[in-house]
């Protein structure tokens, strides 16, 4: 029975399988997928009940028709509108005896416009000097210390000529029309800013190059746009030079600042290299300044300007006029008992304390810290990254006394500096003159403080001859001689010792010298 089953069901397939070809011969094709969506039923009856006209249209749809039909009607665009045209009528100055005004310069409306935002009335006595020349087209030699306005006059030839002379040839990233040379990394960050807070209306690019961080960085933003102005330290300058990130031969208006302190520091090759990758100094303007014009400098004035005129500030203007000098005889152990009755109870708004060297910077920092005097220092140990932002927190209020080294003495602008204190006599007066131009500047009255001490009090006759007028000293008042109270309790008395091991702070001459005994076993050896 079940092998007539098997049979049957055997006999019945084939005959199927013809059936259900011959029934739809056209199955194939239809299992073969589409490209195109296959729309439902329903979504078509959906999307013609949606254009009934009965259909109220939701508030999203509402809102973007009205955008559409309004277009003023956009948030995005009212600032633009509302924005008053800025004018020189906003900006009114009275015409003064011996005073030259920005006004009677005849500088582009952009560049008002940013002197209007600082503040500026007012030409200082070398910006009056300098730019009505300058803004000719002539080579400058000037002798000004830092704080008498020298940045803000070339800056602004600067910027004029980019306004009143645009470029209509194209140029390659990195080819700047303006280089500005500086000794230090702090300076040039220095003139970066102010260049950035004259110009910020002139549409004109700023870049600062200098060495100790940030490489990969500055060679980016080399590459990335047009330069109009370069700021920078020698040594970066060349190694970005060497590589082909910046190409000097369009420079049109070349500026030496501190050229006596690049002299002093041995960057004279490096900007005799430098200079010789610009255009000839007949095809170029050249500005060259410092604090200080000797014999080799102007030298180099002679070589790199031509037929440049002469500006010459002298120093005991900026010190004597503005500044109110104080030399306290004092011992060694009084010294600090002086410099913290000093900051507790005359409270100034901002304090820079000089020290000779790093160490001394350090342990005297940890010493105020010691009796809670919130303080930060700044010497050649310190990262560039930290001096950045050490000089932006003093410059910002967070820290009112600074302790530093020669190294924040020149060419760091920082407003509202009552008081500068020589915690240590320099021991070249040129720099006794740069500390205390940190207060006194723009015409505001500073204080100077300066510790005559038994080992220091040698140094100052040649101060005093530097400057052109003899320092007053006098010993403190007995409410200065008052001691302190003992620092409060917690406070580790390891901190101001220097943190180096005693292996670190012997001598390397010592250690590489070998003893007379070993000398001696290797002799007979």
């Amino acid at each position: 029975m079940l092998r007539r089953i098997i049979k049957s069901v055997r006999n019945a397939l084939p005959k199927a399988k013809r059936h259900l070809v011959k029934k739809d011969p056209e199955s194939a094709p239809v299992q073969k997928p589409t490209p195109e969506k296959t729309i439902k039923p329903e979504s078509v009856s959906k999307a013609r009940s949606s254009k009934k006209p009965n259909a109220q249209p939701s508030k999203n749809a509402k809102q973007h028709s009205s955008a559409r039909k309004h277009p003023s009607t956009s948030p995005k665009k009212k600032p633009s509108a509302e924005k008053p045209k800025w004018d020189l009528s906003q900006f009114q100055v009275p015409p003064s005896e011996g005073k030259t005004r920005f006004h009677d310069l005849n500088l582009p409306i952009e560049i008002m416009h940013g002197i209007s935002d600082l503040g500026f009335e007012y030409c200082s006595p070398i910006q009056a000097e300098i730019l009505p020349k300058a803004l000719t087209g002539m080579d400058a030699n000037g002798r000004a210390q830092t704080g008498t306005g020298k940045s803000a006059a070339f800056l602004i030839t600067i910027l004029t000529r980019l306004m009143r002379e645009p470029l209509k040839e194209k140029r390659r990233p990195g080819t700047p029309r303006a280089l500005i040379l500086l000794p230090t990394r702090e300076l040039a960050l220095q003139v970066k800013k102010d260049a950035d807070d004259l110009g910020k209306y002139c549409r004109c690019n700023a870049v600062a190059v200098f060495g100790g961080m940030d490489y990969v960085k500055q060679k980016q933003m080399l590459a990335d746009k047009l330069i109009d102005i370069v700021m920078a330290t020698p040594g970066r300058l060349l190694d970005f030079k060497r590589q082909g990130d910046v190409h000097l031969g369009k420079v049109e208006i070349l500026v030496l600042d501190e050229a006596d302190h690049m002299l002093d520091m041995g960057f004279i090759p490096d900007v005799r290299q430098i200079i010789h990758s610009t255009p000839q100094k007949a095809r170029r303007q050249t500005m060259l300044f410092g604090a200080t014009l000797t014999p080799e400098v102007s030298r180099l004035a002679a070589q790199w300007t031509r037929d440049p005129f002469t500006v010459d500030i002298e120093p005991e203007k900026v010190t004597v006029d503005t500044v109110d000098q104080i030399v306290y005889l004092t011992t060694t152990k009084e010294k600090f008992i002086v410099l913290y009755n000093l900051i507790t109870r005359e409270k100034p708004e901002r304090i820079i304390i000089f020290c000779n060297r790093r160490d001394q910077t350090r342990r005297l920092a940890e010493k105020l810290r010691d009796y809670r005097i919130k303080c930060a220092f700044l010497s050649g140990e310190v990262g560039q990254k930290k001096r950045i932002s050490t000089l932006e927190d003093f410059r910002a209020g967070k820290n009112k006394v600074l302790v530093a080294t020669d190294v924040a003495g020149r060419g760091i602008h920082v407003d509202g500096i009552s008081h500068v204190v020589n915690y240590h006599l320099p021991l070249d007066p040129e720099d006794y003159v740069h500390r205390i131009g940190r207060t006194g500047r723009a015409g505001v009255a500073g204080t100077s403080i300066s510790f005559a001490t038994e080992n220091e009090s040698f140094q100052l006759p040649d101060i005093s001859e530097f400057i052109g007028n003899e320092l007053p000293c006098v010993y403190p008042e007995d409410e200065l001689l008052v001691r302190p109270p003992p620092p409060p309790k917690g406070t580790k008395p390891s901190q101001s010792r220097p943190r180096q091991p005693q292996s670190d702070r012997r001598p390397p001459s010592r250690s590489r010298r070998p003893r007379k005994s070993e000398s001696r076993r290797s002799a007979n050896r």
